[in-house]
């Protein structure tokens, strides 16, 4: 891949005209984030659109909830022929089994390419400290990390989702062939805002990290497309 398309781009934005319009103001952009906000606004509509523009989808959903109930959720998606899937590594490995075979099934009874399955391992915007004392785990941050990504690559999960910080203590252990997905990514001239765990694109790519999500450094800026292309530049030398 080149470095375009390692790059994720969020649709933080609550409506589909709102999202089509910052795809339409950066169409050098390949591969888009559908989130929570976006996919309850509008449902699977905005994916029907965003492949009708041959975009790549990463549909965020974070499903969460027992194993009947998300290979369910899943086997529908997985008919939408996004490209990547996330789903909370703490709904345990029942789960996350059940998952791993229902977007499978959906996909194939949709005639489409089933979507890479990646496992949340830890919120971003959860700091080592709100671990301990809100989560109760005993286990330290990036222990507790890697614990959630082997549990989804055991489970036959394509990769996961964590934090840059994360990146190169699960690359090392998980192997090459296991994606990993890492938001909370923050230019160096921009806020880190509520991300506790934050690097640089480069970093972020260097730790070993496959895709990164970034949104509102570009989506915000006074100039979208010059942000854009000012962290493609950046990444340029690590690709």
């Amino acid at each position: 891949m080149n470095v375009e398309q390692k790059i994720i781009v969020a649709l933080d934005v609550a409506e589909a005209a709102a999202a089509i319009a910052v795809v339409e103001q950066l169409p050098q952009v390949s591969f888009w984030k559908v989130g929570l906000e976006l996919f309850t606004s509008t449902g699977p509509e905005i994916c029907m659109q965003l492949k009708s523009r041959q975009k790549r989808i990463f549909l965020d959903l974070k499903f969460h909830d027992i194993p009947n109930t998300v290979a369910g959720a899943c086997r529908a998606v997985a008919r939408y022929g996004v490209d990547l899937l996330t789903i909370h590594a703490t709904c345990g490995r029942d789960a996350l089994k059940a998952a791993a075979e229902a977007v499978q099934q959906g996909a194939a009874q949709a005639g489409v390419k089933p979507p890479k399955l990646v496992a949340i391992t830890l919120l971003t915007s959860i700091s080592s400290q709100q671990l301990a004392t809100d989560l109760k785990i005993p286990l330290e941050l990036p222990e507790y990390a890697l614990a959630m990504a082997l549990m989804a690559q055991e489970s036959g999960l394509d990769g996961a989702v964590c934090s840059p910080q994360e990146a190169s203590q699960l690359r090392e252990v998980c192997g090459e062939d296991f994606l990993l997905v890492c938001p909370g990514v923050r230019p160096s001239w921009v806020e880190k805002g509520e991300q506790k765990r934050s690097l640089t694109p480069a970093e972020a790519l260097k730790a070993g990290a496959n895709y990164l999500v970034i949104g509102r450094p570009i989506t915000a800026a006074a100039e979208p497309e010059l942000a854009w292309k000012r962290i493609c530049q950046e990444l340029a030398p690590v690709t």
